[in-house]
């Protein structure tokens, strides 16, 4: 008989994130907008909020640089025109929601401690582009499966 290699799984998260709030516009700084996470360490008792704030000018320099509009009509191709404006609304906010997920990976990966806090619009900014330029497959399965599209439209730009 022959033997099987065992396949390790992958090594979970220490953190759980999920998405509270968001994207809304800050009132305090025009054109910026925050997405509010929980995230809980495993080793904490209690978790903690971060505030991801961005603008939407550098949400907007992104999605031409992914290419976001080009593969979300193709992504949106199959859908009744009548539908397609609030799929593209949505779509939008999905994008601003995935461009802040990876700035918080960028401050989960440097150290975050346990209290609340906000992650500044300005904080990051070249770092935030070289993860979304890099995990654009991310962003796309993301907006594919909070549209409910189906999964051969998750293809990158």
């Amino acid at each position: 008989m022959r033997a099987m290699a065992a396949e390790h799984a992958p090594e979970p998260s220490q953190f759980r994130v999920t998405l509270f709030v968001g994207p809304q516009s800050v009132e305090e700084g025009e054109g910026r907008v925050s997405c509010v996470f929980n995230v809980k360490k495993r080793s904490w008792k209690g978790g903690i909020q971060v505030d991801v704030n961005i603008t939407q000018r550098q949400i907007d320099a992104l999605s031409r640089e992914v290419d976001f509009s080009r593969w979300l009509a193709q992504a949106l191709i199959d859908l009744a025109a009548d539908d397609r404006p609030s799929y593209e609304e949505r779509a939008q906010e999905l994008l601003a929601q995935a461009v802040c997920w990876c700035k918080l990976d960028l401050l989960l990966e440097s150290g975050i401690r346990q209290e609340n806090q906000c992650l500044a619009a300005d904080r990051w900014i070249d770092e935030v582009r070289s993860r979304v330029l890099g995990r654009r497959d991310f962003l796309t399965s993301y907006v594919v499966a909070e549209l409910d599209l189906a999964p051969g439209d998750s293809s990158a730009p």
